[in-house]
């Protein structure tokens, strides 16, 4: 029973090991299935049609470490349509990711799409966001 007992705590302290994080204090914090995703853009505050940056830390809440990849993109999803500019993203490590070039290019109800591939499978968390 003590063996038992003990797997299971193992099991679910793993299962709650996840921080995702940034140095400094991450603007936004999401949680999917099987990823948490910490992320943050500068500069900020974000405005109409100036290029952000943002920067990304992911983990796997299995346990299993970060994604390996991370595709990054905004859509409008009222007008249709998404950003004018695909950012590019640079792995950082542990992780940890950059993407740069973006630009959110009309004010109105965007919605920040981070699509994350690893060992724990393969997710995209959301997040909507007003420009004014």
């Amino acid at each position: 029973m003590r063996c038992i007992l003990l797997a299971l705590l193992v099991v679910a302290l793993r299962g709650h090991a996840c921080e995702a994080t940034l140095p400094g204090e991450a603007t936004h914090r999401l949680e999917g299935e099987r990823y948490v995703v910490a992320w943050r853009a500068e500069p900020a505050p974000l405005r109409v049609s100036a290029f952000f940056v943002v920067e990304v830390a992911a983990c796997a809440k299995a346990g299993s470490g970060g994604p390996d990849e991370l595709r990054v993109d905004a859509v409008m999803p009222e007008h249709k349509h998404g950003m004018n500019y695909r950012p590019a993203v640079t792995r950082i490590g542990d992780g940890r990711f950059r993407a740069e070039g973006l630009m959110l290019h009309m004010p109105g109800p965007w919605e920040i799409r981070f699509d994350l591939r690893g060992a724990a499978g393969d997710e995209t968390v959301r997040e909507r966001l007003l420009l004014r």
